[in-house]
């Protein structure tokens, strides 16, 4: 594999931004780990982090590198400061970036990526599941699969537990009134009971038995199922923390239909 750490300019955000790429590169090796390679149409996994990560964590925090080095895979990591992938009242237009901008820059630099919705997909932790969902409900034609861990799916539901994490300025910099999260075009669940869901790429939800936010994936489980779509949730023992994003990634990872 080669690991890249790009700096790219983003006309949307009108400022530099980072990510941290991960290419397939076919090597040989007599000690480590060899790599499959591939040189066009290569599958691309959009990696998004949470509210305490940028670009650089999941490189940092798992072996993400070498779990896909035979999968014939890219990875993107972009970092989007703490945004919750949304065009932010404060004039910050994340989720444009993310869902429309970062593509086209990951294109032009990596002409070998894959332009398919077969071969395309998207996953992130907490904020980044966030992220991740939102991608597949408003961009379905995009993604073929979707992969959440811990994520905060639901918080036009939990406004209390929003600002026990973060000021109540924080948050409607973000979203506007935190009244009117709810029925908005960030609130999931109701993109989820709006959209159709014959038409929405598969979705993959887990979360660790002892996370605080464990109820989040379970009710946007049932709300998915509830409205046609094809999802998949699963848990297991854990917090709301690396240990239990390390392993579940490469569950995720053995999901993905590659």
């Amino acid at each position: 594999m080669a690991l890249l750490q790009v700096n790219a300019f983003s006309n949307v955000l009108e400022m530099e931004v980072m990510l941290d790429v991960i290419l397939p590169q076919e090597t040989k090796k007599t000690f480590g780990t060899s790599t499959k390679g591939t040189t066009e149409d290569v599958a691309v996994l959009y990696l998004l982090h949470g509210m305490n990560g940028n670009h650089s964590v999941w490189q940092r925090r798992t072996a993400i590198e070498r779990y896909v080095s035979d999968k014939g895979l890219a990875v993107i990591m972009p970092s989007t400061d703490l945004g919750w992938y949304t065009d932010t009242t404060y004039d910050m237009k994340y989720w444009t970036f993310i869902a429309e901008e970062l593509p086209n820059i990951c294109h032009e630099l990596f002409p070998q990526l894959t332009k398919k919705r077969a071969k395309t997909f998207a996953a992130g932790l907490s904020m980044g599941g966030y992220g991740a969902v939102k991608l597949g409900l408003k961009k379905p034609e995009n993604f073929a699969a979707i992969a959440s861990l811990s994520g905060g799916l639901t918080i036009a539901e939990g406004i209390n537990q929003l600002l026990e994490i973060r000021s109540k300025a924080y948050w409607e910099g973000i979203f506007g009134p935190l009244e009117e999260i709810k029925g908005s075009e960030n609130d999931l669940i109701h993109l989820i009971e709006t959209l159709d869901g014959s038409q929405a790429p598969k979705f993959y939800l887990t979360c660790g038995t002892e996370d605080l936010i464990y109820q989040a994936s379970a009710y946007t489980t049932k709300k998915m199922r509830e409205n046609g779509y094809d999802v998949v949730f699963e848990d297991g023992p854990g917090e709301h923390d690396w240990l239990f994003w390390d392993d579940w990634i490469q569950r995720v990872l053995n999901w993905l239909p590659l």
